[in-house]
């Protein structure tokens, strides 16, 4: 244990013992400390020091780390090592813990929680607040306050007749009283005698209250037994019909442990299953496959303007099931692709009047890229996404309904999780599948303080079923490429990747007094005595197991990647993935029953055409389109004759084309375009007058309101579009013509939206700064404090000043000093206001004076500067040494 000659009386002067390392790792651990950049090393410690910054760090503390926190809370100010040592393993010992609290209370004094020597240990006095025993905030421990904080408002007289029942001698003030009282109660032996002579009745109650919460009710005249525990002052009263359990007498009950079980050790990810790495692969490989082939659906639906968007922003609920059924997905399923297609920069507002959703042209340039890219691009976009897709059809703080691609979706943890997620997967080996439930105590474990604790675990969740439809798991596991996407080598290891948990054998008993009781809020009657304060709970004073015991762990660490090695993964990943995607085909296999078998991916131009010319009847490893009179008649309308058709079938067929669908097209095409329809509002004209009669004589034909012009021109009282769509729910084949007479060939109009980028992740906090920005901080800092704390002399018209007090003297003062350091080249510290007000100390070697202007060499800065004199508040002299 270590221990200092002169230990820092403050947090500030613990900080400036640090070398540049340390203080490097508390920005990096704590990277709100930096924004702005602290002007000193008193004004660092002095945020590290806010309650929200506090509340920030211990939020990211693991379990273990946490509960050293708590136990400092709960221990003397400041306390020893072994004080420390002793609440976390209990008088027994723990061999588990005393191997794990070296590197939890090096987590703490790294993160600025704890400062000062191994014989001085001090906690930050806001998370001694935030973690210390309250009537208002009880502690994590389920300890009470002490006896000395029980019995403040206790007269004199009580606190002898204390004394006297537990057979101390008296004393002459209470404060001696108090004292004799708390020694003891930290006595093992002879509390063991005390609480041994009691009633079962009394050990009953105190067993009950051991753990938690230590507030309990009785009636105005209490039991004997309870009578007794109040006479020794094992029970203190707090309030009328509240007693409390005094912390002292709760750990000498708990065998000296703060924590009815401390967890030293991380629960291990356990594996549910292993496969083949090979299977693994190529399942994960096929998913990445219809990932692709899913979005490229999605948003060829929404080819020619998609969904409208809704006055709040959105996918309303209609479109969403609309687009589900589109996908033959489930609608979580469609709000996942719909959410990753906008977080990938594909999709997005066209931002015009009529406000609709559509493809971007970003989609244009991802079409063209290889298969392996297309999928590195997605991967990439959900692993750094902010928008939680699996929020779609809940509701908010206000009871909001939350939509696809709408607003209150953004979770700032999202990305967090999924990469830890995915790293405790890279921690397995190859081929292994974790089980679920190991995963979600893994994570809780890790971040225990966490206000959004449900919801990491149930991003968690997410991030399994996500990783599985995106193809970066397979079967469960961590894909080869998933490992890359990470920065992580096959094999579950990592240059980047660092152990960060030990493994000790745990051989040791680990008794306690009494047995886990239930802790119910609730007196007789449903009334809360007076004083109990609203919200804490207490235990009504009747009525039972079980001790939780760590579990031994390895922890795999994966460092977030910064955007440029993350690029450099992701393209490591493609490549990785490219030899296990299919290779796109050139060929169908047309067979008998009008439909084609496509037996893998096709080429897009392949697949573009067989797209108009036949519907899709069903997918899988294997694409089945179907021909029909209606998909021939639509690859008529965009253009295509016959012939055209003949030589398509023909020329990408490994079969020969069967007859009955050269007949289909045939057939389609001899009575494509027999019928014109034009506007007149709308008109039919056939050469045909007889198919001009049997269109008048159907009475299907009674809603188009048609007459007849001329033998050969009927006129209709519809647009042109809902009399195409009459007559061909006839059964005629119409084909729409210009002004001019000429056929109308329909093509498909691909709406764009204008170039749009892809929305940005919310921040978790400050971004973690580099190592660029974490050396030039701390460069000024250093800089700032040497400023601050420089000694000087005292200019003889200015009063004494306190610490960190900017200098004050007259502006002829100021000139006069200033010149003088000219010529003799000494150092000066001046207060100085810049042009936003911001004041602060340098240090100065003055070069010339003049203008109104002082040139020096400022050693803060480290380079020459130029300051405007009127914006000197003071200057002094250092001291010679």
């Amino acid at each position: 244990m270590s221990s200092s000659a002169n230990p820092p009386r403050s947090l500030a002067e613990a900080l400036r013992g640090r070398d540049d390392g340390s203080l490097a790792a508390l920005l990096r651990a704590r990277p709100d400390l930096i924004t702005p950049v602290p002007t000193d090393l008193t004004q660092l410690a002095t945020r590290a020091g806010t309650r929200a910054s506090v509340v920030r760090a211990l939020e990211r503390l693991d379990r273990f780390a946490l509960q050293a926190a708590e136990a400092l809370a709960v221990a003397a100010d400041p306390a020893p090592y072994d004080e420390l040592l002793a609440l976390l393993a209990g008088d027994g010992g723990d061999p588990a813990v005393a191997a794990a609290l070296p590197k939890a209370l090096a987590t703490l004094r790294e993160q600025a929680l704890v400062w000062g020597a191994d014989d001085r240990l001090r906690l930050v006095r806001t998370a001694r607040e935030l973690l210390a025993p309250s009537p208002q905030h009880p502690s994590p421990t389920g300890l009470g306050p002490t006896v000395q904080e029980a019995t403040a408002g206790m007269s004199p007289g009580r606190v002898q007749e204390i004394v006297a029942a537990a057979g101390l001698p008296s004393t002459h003030d209470a404060v001696s009283a108090v004292a004799a009282l708390t020694a003891l109660f930290r006595d093992r032996r002879r509390m063991t005698k005390l609480v041994g002579g009691l009633p079962e009745e009394s050990r009953e109650v105190l067993s009950r209250l051991v753990w938690g919460p230590p507030y309990g009710q009785v009636t105005p005249d209490p039991a004997p037994h309870l009578r007794r525990l109040l006479d020794l002052g094992l029970l203190v009263p707090t309030a009328p019909g509240t007693v409390v359990l005094p912390r002292e007498v709760a750990l000498h009950l708990r065998g000296g442990r703060a924590h009815r079980a401390a967890e030293p050790l991380a629960p291990a990810v356990e594996a549910a299953a292993t496969h083949r790495p090979q299977v693994v692969d190529a399942t994960a490989a096929g998913q990445a496959y219809t990932a692709l082939a899913t979005v490229e659906e999605l948003l060829k639906d929404w080819d020619e303007g998609g969904p409208a968007v809704l006055r709040a922003g959105g996918l309303s609920v209609r479109d969403l099931k609309r687009t589900a059924v589109a996908l033959d997905v489930a609608e979580p399923v469609a709000a996942f692709w719909v959410e990753l297609s906008y977080a990938a920069g594909l999709v997005a507002s066209d931002g015009e009047a009529d406000e609709r959703y559509a493809a971007t042209p970003a989609y244009d340039e991802w079409l063209e890229q290889p298969a392996a890219q297309r999928w590195a691009r997605l991967a990439e976009a959900w692993l750094a996404a902010t928008r939680t897709a699996g929020l779609v059809g809940g509701r908010d703080a206000k009871d909001r309904a939350l939509s696809a691609l709408g607003p209150g979706l953004d979770r700032s943890a999202a990305p967090e999780v999924r990469h830890r997620v995915l790293t405790l997967l890279a921690g397995l080996p190859e081929g292994a599948s974790p089980s679920p439930a190991s995963v979600l105590a893994r994570l809780r474990w890790e971040r225990p303080q966490r206000r959004e604790e449900d919801l990491r675990v149930r991003l968690a969740e997410w991030t399994l079923t996500e990783a599985e439809l995106l193809g970066v798991t397979g079967r469960g596991a961590l894909s080869g490429h998933g490992r890359a996407l990470l920065g992580a080598p096959a094999g579950g290891g990592s240059a980047r990747a660092s152990v960060a948990g030990r493994a000790a054998a745990s051989d040791g008993s680990r008794g306690s007094y009494g047995s886990r009781g239930s802790a119910t809020a609730s007196a007789a009657g449903g009334s809360r005595p007076a004083g109990l304060p609203a919200g804490l709970p207490s235990v009504p004073l009747d009525g039972g197991p079980g001790d939780k015991l760590p579990v031994h762990h390895v922890t795999p660490v994966l460092e977030p990647l910064s955007p440029a090695e993350q690029a450099v993964a992701s393209a490591a990943a493609a490549r990785i993935l490219a030899p296990l995607l299919p290779e796109p085909l050139d060929h169908v296999l047309l067979q008998a029953d009008l439909t084609a078998v496509a037996p893998g991916p096709l080429q897009r131009p392949l697949a573009d055409v067989l797209d108009v010319l036949a519907d899709v009847e069903s997918k899988g490893g294997a694409t089945v389109y179907r021909f029909t009179p209606g998909s021939v008649r639509r690859a008529l309308d965009a253009g295509q004759s016959a012939s055209d058709l003949h030589a398509f079938l023909t020329a990408h067929s490994r079969t020969p084309v069967p007859q009955p669908l050269t007949y289909l097209i045939d057939d389609v095409a001899r009575r494509h375009g027999h019928l014109r329809v034009g506007a007149a509002s709308a008109y039919v004209r056939c050469d045909d007058d007889a198919v001009l009669n049997e269109i008048l004589l159907d009475k299907r034909a009674a809603s188009l309101r048609l007459r007849r012009l001329a033998p050969t021109v009927l006129a209709a009282q519809a647009d042109p579009a809902t009399l195409l769509d009459g007559l061909r729910a006839m059964g005629f084949a119409p084909a729409a013509e210009s002004a001019d007479g000429d056929v109308l060939i329909a093509r498909a109009h691909a709406h764009r939206t204008p170039p749009r980028t892809a929305p940005e992740p919310v921040p978790d906090g400050p971004p973690i700064p580099d190592g660029t920005l974490l050396t030039a901080a701390i460069r000024a800092i250093r800089a700032g404090d040497l400023a601050s704390t420089a000694p000087r002399k005292q200019p003889p018209s200015a009063s004494p000043s306190a610490p960190g007090d900017l200098p004050r003297t007259s502006s002829a003062e100021t000139l006069a000093t200033m010149q003088a350091a000219v010529l003799t080249g000494e150092a000066l510290w001046i207060g100085y206001v810049n042009a936003e007000g911001t004041a602060s100390q340098r240090v100065i070697a003055p070069v010339r004076v003049e203008g109104g202007f002082v040139t020096a060499y400022d050693h803060t800065a480290d380079e020459v500067r130029t300051y405007p004199l009127h914006r000197v508040t003071g200057v002094a002299e250092l001291a010679e040494d």
